[in-house]
């Protein structure tokens, strides 16, 4: 009688290798977020809500952006899965090498304690009232079995918020207890901070500070930090801007320093994996564009005009 065979050999250094670089080679390589045609679809009352459409997304290790886009966009549903308090219904979601489809219940947690921070708009939700500062920043730290009450304090000196170790969350301004947040968010030593809204209920002034804050732990720390933002005052601080649209990802801003010190801002359409783009839609408005569009292919860029006219069947 044949031996079972074995279905899962050991693999020889060699073909690690191969397979490390295999891996290097898809889509996004080794990039620290990785979405490849991420789906989202809820039902609500037996009708299905189709949240993510096919978002593609790599961002690298130590990246501070912006993701921008209308109400019902996919914005928070993005963040929520990213963070791991969601879960895709299809696609690919990669964190710092882990997939956020296949994850345990168990892994998913240790995945939110310890890998991604998370910040809401509402403070409510970020901090406990009856805590002071320090205490609300140590309590992540304590619950993952590694309390260090020195880490709280230079964390709040670290964001300019030392002198409120003491104060409990009612006795802070709105731009403190958003920068406490941000120290809690960081307790655990994550490698990802996502941040939903953070200066959306401040003026500007202190959203600034807000931003300064998470600006701060993105150097110092090498954190990567993905913003989701209204804010012009973000959006436009950063060295790029994904925009949403309809679930997809369909644009970028980039922004870089010129030859005089100034920031050039040039925007970019998003080129998927199987070739769709979505025009702007000012762009598609200006010339009357609808359902199709007639394309030329020239030596250094592809032409896209409005589709000619249907003669009219009129004498």
């Amino acid at each position: 009688m044949n031996p079972t065979p074995n279905l899962t050999p050991d693999l020889t250094l060699s073909e690690l290798e191969a397979e490390a670089t295999r891996k290097k080679a898809a889509f996004g390589g080794d990039a620290h977020i990785v979405c490849d045609n991420l789906v989202r679809i809820y039902k609500t009352e037996g009708v299905e809500v189709v949240a993510l459409q096919g978002l593609d997304l790599v961002v690298d290790k130590g990246e501070l952006i912006a993701v921008v886009g209308a109400s019902g966009s996919g914005k928070s549903t993005l963040l929520n899965i990213l963070s791991g308090l969601d879960v895709p219904t299809a696609g690919l979601a990669r964190v710092a090498g882990m997939d956020l489809l296949s994850m345990t219940a168990k892994d998913r947690l240790r995945y939110r304690r310890s890998v991604v921070g998370f910040i809401w708009q509402q403070t409510a939700r970020n901090l406990l009232p009856y805590l002071n500062a320090r205490e609300n920043v140590e309590l992540p730290m304590k619950l993952a079995g590694r309390a260090r009450g020195q880490r709280a304090s230079e964390l709040l000196d670290m964001l300019g918020v030392g002198d409120c170790a003491g104060r409990r969350i009612p006795e802070m301004s709105g731009g403190e207890q958003q920068r406490v947040a941000i120290a809690v968010a960081l307790a655990n030593e994550p490698q990802l901070i996502l941040a939903d809204e953070p200066t959306g209920e401040l003026d500007s002034e202190t959203s600034g500070q807000v931003f300064d804050a998470l600006r701060t732990a993105n150097r110092e720390l090498g954190v990567t930090v993905v913003i989701v933002t209204h804010d012009p005052l973000v959006s436009e601080q950063v060295d790029r801007t994904v925009g949403i649209r309809d679930g997809r990802t369909s644009s970028e801003t980039l922004r870089r320093e010129g030859a005089e010190g100034e920031i050039v801002a040039e925007e970019y359409a998003v080129l998927d994996r199987v070739g769709r783009l979505q025009l702007p839609r000012d762009f598609m408005n200006a010339l009357n564009m609808e359902r199709r569009v007639r394309l030329e292919l020239e030596s250094d860029h592809i032409g896209v005009w409005p589709a000619r006219e249907e003669p009219s069947d009129e004498q």
